[in-house]
């Protein structure tokens, strides 16, 4: 049975991996809109009847053939309504499902996944210790700068949270494989968002609706409190969600750098998400989305791959005993997960289907195994079968000879 083992592993990755993403929408699109609406409200007439009952802001929308009349109280409405809609599963389904996720890919198979011995020499238990002390350490020093006096300064609040952020990654990718580094930075993210949930945002709004449940009159600050986190929350979106494909980009986590990749891309897009967020208020200022272009095109230049070296592999060289050799390298190196079966515990099938066991499927691969194996160094995976220099020059004089079979 234990050949079945693998097979529900992967059945396990793709219903989560499925459910991780309908939830992520339901939560980032609940999101989006929340604060879309606040930017959107307008004041109501002096004196009004909507002014006298406490509203700060009302919005007239039209949206499948419906018109749609949402309004927003300074506190709270004098009469709590008999049905109100609590906005939180979303967000608790999210993580739950992320870090079920992060389980099963991830920390089930650290050694593959997660440990990088040109990086740092790792047990299992000390590769999932590092990535959960992240989660924790992410949070705790976050939620103390939130009430600190820094807390009450945006600008500067976001500068000192981007550091950190930067700072994190750098570490991590000194201690964890690129591909786990980045995906802890995001789970970190996601941590701290459904923690501004479920420790800010929902304990301050029961608060309120308990106060008026007693008559009292609820104390705003637990609304501004929640508010903060929510915008917060907004700006980590974008960032988190590069993050979350990630993984299928070795361009990315595999440089030299890519703790500045990184900080790049996450950069870009709290510029492109401030952009929107101004729009909604009626300004238009283009300059933040087009510093965010220039800086994920100044990322792409700058990890962009060096033209391969001219190559003399075509001129008197044996193309036969060439291949012969490749697929030599490929075999012992590549195929136990490459493969139509893989042998390697822990996978039930041929990672993106690439299979590389017959001659064929190494010639329609040629490009990839040049990309992945020579320029990235990404595969084999934390190089768990040991693919010297000297092997992957190998593969380098092939392909750029032409990556002939006969």
């Amino acid at each position: 049975m234990d050949y079945l083992l693998p097979y529900g592993l992967e059945w396990m990755n793709l219903l989560v991996r499925w459910l991780h993403i309908i939830t992520g929408i339901a939560w980032i699109g609940a999101s989006f809109y929340f604060v879309w609406l606040d930017n959107s409200l307008r004041p109501p007439a002096p004196g009004g009847e909507l002014a006298k009952k406490g509203v700060a802001g009302e919005l007239w929308a039209v949206h499948g053939g419906g018109f749609y009349n949402p309004q927003k109280y300074l506190v709270a409405p004098a009469e709590l309504p008999a049905d109100l809609h609590w906005f939180k599963w979303e967000a608790y389904s999210t993580w739950l499902s992320g870090f079920a996720l992060l389980i099963i890919v991830y920390w089930f198979n650290a050694q593959a996944m997660m440990v990088d011995r040109s990086v740092a020499d790792l047990s299992s238990w000390q590769a999932v210790g590092i990535g959960l002390g992240s989660l924790v350490a992410g949070w705790v020093v976050y939620d103390l700068l939130c009430r600190s006096k820094l807390g009450k300064h945006d600008l500067a609040f976001g500068a000192v949270i981007f550091a950190l952020l930067v700072g994190a990654t750098w570490v991590l990718t000194h201690w964890l494989s690129g591909r786990a580094a980045y995906i802890h930075v995001g789970a970190m993210i996601g941590t701290i968002m459904v923690a501004n949930v479920a420790m800010v945002i929902i304990p301050g709004q029961r608060k309120m609706v308990n106060a008026m449940i007693a008559g009292d009159k609820p104390d705003p600050i637990y609304g501004i409190r929640g508010k903060q986190r929510s915008v917060h929350n907004n700006y980590f979106t974008l960032p988190v969600l590069f993050i979350m494909i990630s993984n299928h980009f070795a361009m990315t986590y595999r440089h030299e750098h890519a703790w500045a990749v990184l900080a790049g891309i996450m950069l870009a897009g709290v510029f492109i998400r401030h952009f929107f967020n101004l729009r909604h208020k009626g300004r238009v200022e283009w300059q933040y989305p087009a510093v965010g272009v220039v800086l994920l095109l100044a990322v792409a230049i700058a990890i962009a791959p060096k033209p391969p070296a001219a190559s003399a592999a075509a001129a008197g060289v044996d193309a036969g005993a060439q291949f012969a050799q490749v697929q030599g390298i490929i075999q012992q190196r590549c195929v136990s997960c490459h493969a139509a079966h893989p042998t390697q515990p822990g996978f039930a099938t041929a990672p993106a289907g690439v299979m590389l066991d017959d001659p064929h499927g190494i010639a329609q691969n040629a490009q990839r195994i040049y990309q992945q194996a020579v320029q990235l160094k990404a595969m084999p995976l934390a190089n768990m079968t040991n693919m010297t220099d000297a092997e992957r020059a190998q593969l380098a004089a092939w392909f750029e000879g032409g990556a002939r079979t006969n």
